[in-house]
């Protein structure tokens, strides 16, 4: 996988590093594990998309989901 994919594309994701598989998808695995609150609820660590607007989609999901099970 390479490591370059967030920085040709200028886009920077705060506590998550961005990959690209060899055949194109992008995967993003956050440099942090989420609480075990938000594990419970569903969070996942590592997330993939078809291109950049669905990997943000799904790191959003993560970290909102996240955000959500810490409140409660």
């Amino acid at each position: 996988m390479s490591h370059d994919t967030a920085a040709a594309a200028g886009v920077e994701f705060a506590g998550w590093r961005i990959m690209r598989s060899d055949e194109g998808r992008l995967w993003a695995s956050r440099e942090r594990p989420f609480s075990a609150e938000a594990e419970r609820a569903g969070a996942y660590r590592t997330v993939d998309g078809d291109d950049l607007r669905a990997l943000c989609q799904a790191i959003a999901a993560q970290e909102s989901l996240a955000e959500m099970a810490v409140s409660q």
